[in-house]
């Protein structure tokens, strides 16, 4: 009796192709998007101001310290997934980053929207992302969902494959 080959079927959390390209889209978007926060964060704290986040407020020392250090961290996340070194912390921070900036810009849609009489997709402001250019509220939050659903790829998947960690770890990719 002759058995059929039994196919391997991968979840994407255990394909490196999967990991692969999620750390690429997220690592050179994140590092992308960081270059002219740090060029300007006199600009980046502006935007950030009309956020009116709850824990930030109006505390200028606040205010200041997150324009200066996030592009920053936003920066060496992006790196540190590119690269494969320190890959689930650097996913989860990238996540927890995605899930609070997109609640942001949400909420702050939807003041928009219920201040003007506008379409909710007709909506255009500088998310303060990086770009420097107003760009319609729902083309944003479709980007920012694939962000993160890649950034959760990143986070729960096993593979290793190219990366630093691998080195450290013993584990050769698999």
């Amino acid at each position: 009796m002759s058995r059929a080959p039994e196919l391997a079927v991968r979840a994407p959390v255990e394909t490196h192709v999967a990991m692969i390209v999620a750390r690429i889209i997220v690592g050179v978007v994140f590092i992308w998007l960081s270059i002219s926060k740090i060029e300007n964060p006199h600009v980046f704290m502006k935007l950030l101001r009309e956020y009116e986040l709850p824990l930030i407020g109006s505390n200028h020392v606040l205010l200041n310290l997150t324009a200066v250090t996030l592009p920053w961290v936003e920066m060496l996340c992006g790196i540190l997934l590119i690269v494969g070194f320190w890959l689930r912390g650097a996913a989860i921070l990238l996540f927890a980053m995605l899930i609070g900036f997109t609640t942001a810009v949400a909420v702050r849609a939807i003041g928009i929207y219920q201040a003007e009489t506008i379409a909710f997709c007709a909506i255009k402001f500088d998310c303060g992302c990086g770009g420097g250019v107003e760009i319609p509220i729902c083309d944003k939050l479709r980007e920012n969902t694939a962000l993160i659903g890649l950034s959760l790829i990143a986070m729960v998947s096993n593979s290793r494959r190219f990366a630093l960690d691998a080195l450290f770890t013993g584990k050769s990719g698999e």
